[in-house]
């Protein structure tokens, strides 16, 4: 029976992207939540995260801190003044354990109806937490991290203090680590973590014969010190703080803050310690010297959304950027839901409404009078105070140029002949002067803070912008972590960035505690404490308490050095653990969370754009700059009005340039980002969904990046060698950095030849594939065998592999 061409080559395009959902699908299993880490018999009950962890999702909502919802005044979330609710030892002689099994409906607790019964495992845990004392404690994420002693353990290679803690935690489960990952993965696997980006053939045959003891080091020490360290960080840092190029209400009209994204940049590449980059963010235009990267940075407390709409009201959203900026400050800095108490006391934390409005006024000296005046549907929208600036790699290009200039005029003084031709030097002299010229023109407006006279606050009673009849208040911090000394003086944005990470007076432990958590989950998918915006009664408590706490001391200690901490982590055992499990490994940590294993995940959104990119060798590398826009499907804006637009993709190298600088749409966020996960970042994202859709595998085959991307590594396999089995090893060195195994080879091999049969047929479909995009195609290629690679690196793109970090 003949065969179709087209058919085959379509089945086997589909089977490639069957793989590809495959892989995300084995991958994503691991992100399942379910209950907190249960102690085991044999271990001691901690109350903060054992016992407190169920009071709060059981009980708080009638028991805790609300005193409006509060109900036979009880309180469950400190120590009650009844002693017969816990007596010490004696669990039958305890109301707390006769009311959780009592089988009356009228006495038992939980109430029936409430929905979330205690499991027996649950039960049991308050059990013996009672005969063991039955001792109330502050909830773990209000404590200082206290410094542990380092378990003594017995290791075979390399490992650090980090893997003792985890091997003793292990082994109260009858677990070990795996074993260590071989070197290709481990570099392919540090080389996203820190960079966003693959490693290069070359690199990974480089590490690969490296049999130096410190060849992991190097590696690690070479990342950390690149540019797209920087990048790859900065990427995580503006989902943190929903940095967006477009105002995000109403007309979603663009905004000028790029230069912000620029700053975040530089500063991780230069390693800016974690509290210089806090107060340069919260009152940038406050510190001391303050200057044009200070002010840049100070764009942090206008990233929020806005409105430009006519008859808006300034009091109404006045109080909406207020809550804004809590809610985005408190789960960035502090890990805590303060968004829960802007109408009534938290009901699960002691944060109060009170506290609520007391953190909005630190921001009530932001000039936002300027904005409701020159609001309007002009793109981009004025919000002003602006500030027109160069990067500050532009800035220190400028110095090296008339450095350069004054060099050269000094060394033409020194002519002995008065009389010598000074035509070379003006020349010269002339075309620095005109570099100097270009890059002034790069500069770019940005939003800035500015300070003026503070508004008024008030408690608006339900959050209720119209209601005067809430407590004036001023700033202060939450009344059960301190108060600040100020002297008298009104507290400051400056004096709560200072108190964010003052570990001495200050939250800077609890501020350490919450960055450490999430350094941890960049490296492993998964964070200690498993919630990252939430170290409140409704998070969940770490699985490895002692641990976190000491990642957060040295934090601190290392004088909040990021690259430090990051370093640290990915120079540990457990780091460089397989992410291959065994069924009885699955079993016993079915979620992973004593981290017995690595992870395997799919890439992010902006990093499978990049990773496409990249094989193909179309990635532009070039740090900083205004937004870029690739290519998006016709008619996406039709919705967007005041005014309507028409988007206009960058027609230059801009269109391959990373994630990173894509602009960010609110209300219409690009199609490839949305289909992988990416944030409208309306408010914080600490950590992305990774969903599992036919949709995202229909974007790598389909959208015209892609296809280009193919179209262009096909080009690039081709030039690598002259038959087919090397070229397909070339691909995939390319890709996966590994060469195909026999079955992948086989199908490959089909899928070329059913394709070479269908371009050699029908030359224009050919020539429409491969004039897909911008990048001009190879003249002395014939169509058809490029078409039908093309074909190819589709489906090598498509692979799971390729798009996922194991």
């Amino acid at each position: 029976m003949k065969r179709n061409p087209h058919k085959t080559a379509l089945h086997c395009l589909l089977l490639a992207c069957l793989a590809g959902l495959i892989a995300v699908q084995q991958t994503g299993a691991q992100q399942a939540t379910t209950q907190p880490v249960i102690a085991k018999s044999d271990r001691a009950v901690r109350f903060s995260t054992d016992i407190h962890p169920i009071l709060s999702d059981r009980c708080f909502a009638c028991h805790g801190p609300d005193e409006e919802s509060r109900e036979a005044e009880l309180r469950l979330d400190m120590a009650p003044e009844a002693d017969d609710i816990v007596v010490p030892g004696k669990p039958a002689d305890s109301e707390l354990m006769r009311r959780i099994m009592s089988t009356d409906p009228d006495e038992q607790m939980p109430p029936p109806g409430h929905g979330k019964p205690l499991t027996r495992a649950e039960t049991n845990l308050i059990h013996r937490w009672i005969v063991s004392g039955g001792k109330w404690a502050t909830h773990w994420a209000y404590e200082k991290p206290v410094r542990s002693e380092v378990p003594v353990i017995d290791f075979e290679g390399t490992a650090n203090w980090i893997d003792s803690f985890i091997t003793q935690r292990l082994a109260e489960d009858s677990l070990e680590m795996s074993p260590e990952a071989d070197r290709v993965t481990l570099i392919r696997r540090a080389t996203f973590d820190l960079t966003g980006l693959p490693p290069t053939p070359e690199q990974v045959a480089s590490f690969v014969q490296d049999e130096s003891t410190d060849a992991w080091e190097k590696l690690i020490d070479r990342l950390l010190a690149s540019d797209a360290y920087g990048e790859q960080m900065a990427s995580y840092w503006l989902d943190l703080v929903r940095y967006a190029d477009t105002v995000g209400y109403h007309g979603d009209q663009d905004h000028n803050i790029s230069p912000y994204r620029d700053w975040v940049i530089d500063a991780f590449i230069e390693n800016m310690p974690f509290d210089q980059f806090t107060a340069e963010q919260l009152a940038g235009d406050l510190v001391e010297g303050s200057g044009v990267d200070q002010k840049i940075a100070s764009g942090y407390n206008r990233l929020l959304q806005t409105t430009h709409e006519g008859g808006l009201q300034p009091k109404e959203y006045l109080a909406i950027y207020a809550a804004d900026r809590i809610r985005n400050l408190s789960e960035v800095w502090m890990g805590g839901t303060m968004g829960c108490c802007q109408c009534h006391n938290h009901k699960f934390d002691p944060y109060t409404i009170d506290d609520f409005y007391s953190m909005g006024a630190f921001f009530a000296d932001l000039d936002e009078a300027k904005h409701f005046k020159s609001g309007g549907n002009s793109l981009p929208t004025k919000r002003e105070p602006e500030l027109k600036v160069l990067s500050r790699r532009e800035r220190l290009r400028i110095d090296e140029l008339k450095q350069e200039i004054a060099g050269i005029k000094i060394a033409s003084k020194h002519v002995a002949d008065g009389d010598t031709d000074q035509s070379p030097v003006d020349a010269q002299i002339e075309k620095l002067e005109k570099e100097i010229e270009a890059i002034n023109k790069n500069a770019r407006l940005t939003m800035i803070s500015a300070s003026i006279e503070p508004r008024t606050m008030r408690v608006l009673p339900r959050g209720n912008w119209l209601d005067d009849s809430g407590l004036i208040v001023t700033s202060a911090i939450p009344k059960f972590l301190g108060q600040l000394d100020t002297g008298g003086q009104r507290a400051t944005r400056l004096d709560l960035a200072n108190w964010l990470t003052d570990a001495e007076n200050g939250n800077g432990l609890l501020t350490a505690r919450v960055f450490v958590n999430r350094f941890w989950y960049l490296l492993f998918g998964n964070g200690i404490a498993r919630n990252l915006t939430d170290f409140g009664g409704q998070g969940e408590p770490p699985s490895h308490p002692e641990l976190l706490d000491n990642l957060a001391i040295e934090f601190v200690d290392s004088g909040w050095n990021v690259r430090h901490m990051l370093k640290l982590i990915a120079m540990s055992r457990t780091y460089r653990q397989s992410s291959l499990v065994s069924a009885e490994r699955h079993d016993a940590d079915p979620e992973n969370r004593l981290f017995s294993r690595q992870s395997r995940f799919r890439l992010p959104a902006e990093a499978v754009r990049d990773n496409a990119l990249f094989i193909s060798g179309l990635l532009v590398q070039k740090v900083g700059g205004p937004s870029v826009k690739p290519y998006q499907p016709a008619g996406y804006y039709r919705h967007l009005n005041f005014p309507t637009r028409k988007y206009a993709q960058h027609n230059d190298e801009r269109q391959w340039r990373r994630g990173l600088y894509v602009h960010w749409q609110r209300q219409f966020l690009h199609p490839m980002l949305k289909a992988f996960d990416a944030p409208r970042r309306e408010e914080c994202t600490a950590e992305r969904p990774r969903s599992n859709t036919p949709l995202a595998s229909l974007t790598l085959l389909n959208d015209p990046t892609f296809v280009e991307a193919a179209r262009v590594f096909a080009a690039r396999i081709m030039k690598g060698a002259n038959d087919d089995n090397s070229r397909l090893d070339v691909a995939f060195q390319l890709a996966v950095s590994r060469v195909p195994d026999e079955f992948e080879r086989k199908i490959l091999t089909e899928l070329l030849a059913a394709s070479r049969d269908q371009y050699r047929s029908d030359e224009p479909a050919a020539r429409t594939l491969i004039s897909t995009g911008l990048a001009p195609a190879p003249s002395d290629v014939p169509v058809a065998e490029h078409a039908a690679w093309t074909t190819v690196a589709r489906a090598i793109m498509t692979l799971g592999e390729t798009t996922t970090r194991n």
